[in-house]
C-alpha cells in the first residue's frame, strides 16, 4: 500500500468510527433511554471500529468479488 492510500484509508476509518459512534449513541439513547456515560461510549467505539474498518476495505477495495457484478450493473444502468 502506498502512503496516499494509507492516509485515505485512515481518514475514512476515523470518519466511519466517529459517525458509527454517534449513530449508535443516538440509537441506544432512543431505544433504551439509558444514561450515556464514558463506559458506554468506550464500548460503542470498540464496536464501531471493526465495522468501520470492514466497510473501508469493501468500499476501497479495487476488486471486491461480491460487489464487482453489482458495481458493473449499476454502471451499465447509469450510462
Amino acid at each position: 500500500m502506498d502512503r496516499q492510500r494509507v492516509e485515505t484509508f485512515t481518514e475514512f476509518l476515523l470518519i466511519g468510527v466517529v459517525m458509527g459512534t454517534v449513530e449508535d449513541l443516538i440509537a441506544v439513547k432512543l431505544a433504551t433511554g439509558a444514561t450515556i456515560d464514558p463506559r458506554m461510549i468506550l464500548i460503542i467505539v470498540l464496536v464501531a471500529i471493526p465495522f468501520a474498518a470492514f466497510s473501508e476495505f469493501v468500499v476501497d477495495g479495487e476488486e471486491f468479488p461480491i460487489l464487482t457484478p453489482l458495481n458493473e450493473k449499476i454502471h451499465s444502468i447509469m450510462k
